[in-house]
């Protein structure tokens, strides 16, 4: 007996997490370092966006040899984690589980890799961490939640 996937109720979404002083530009670059240290003890090429709340950057890198393609997810994945106000890989588990209306949502990147920033229980901004496989994007961009 096969499950219906379409059956399953999509996830329910987390609480919001209430918005706060969006990320400034020292700690983007230390929530960056952390990431990319992590990539790099990990031999993994990646690049990585940090943004505000909005979604707007406030801080990119992209390590040597990262394949092209990840300068826009990464930017993508951070936007989307900032914007929806939760991992992007919530999304890639609701899609997994056949609900296909979350592929109509603007500017959604549904792949591991994007992290809500969170300090003193409220937003400040997200990671987007692109160049490996999805678990060793999430990996990446925790190093940098962890930095906070």
């Amino acid at each position: 007996m096969s499950l219906d996937k379409s059956s399953v109720p999509p996830p329910a979404p987390p609480p919001p997490i209430p918005h706060g002083i969006p990320i400034t530009l020292e700690v983007a670059k230390r929530v960056a370092a952390a990431a990319e240290a992590a990539a790099r003890q990990n031999g993994w090429p990646m690049a990585i966006a940090i943004a505000e709340p909005t979604g707007a950057l406030v801080y990119f890198l992209k390590m040597d040899n990262t394949q092209y393609a990840s300068i826009d997810l990464a930017k993508a994945k951070a936007k989307t984690a900032a914007v929806y106000r939760r991992p992007t890989k919530l999304f890639t588990a609701a899609l997994d589980n056949g609900h296909l209306l979350f592929l109509t949502f603007d500017g959604l990147c549904a792949a591991p890799g994007g992290l809500p920033l969170v300090a003193d229980g409220k937003l400040i901004g997200a990671i987007g961490v692109s160049g490996g496989a999805g678990h060793q994007d999430d990996v990446v961009a925790e190093a940098g939640v962890d930095a906070l």
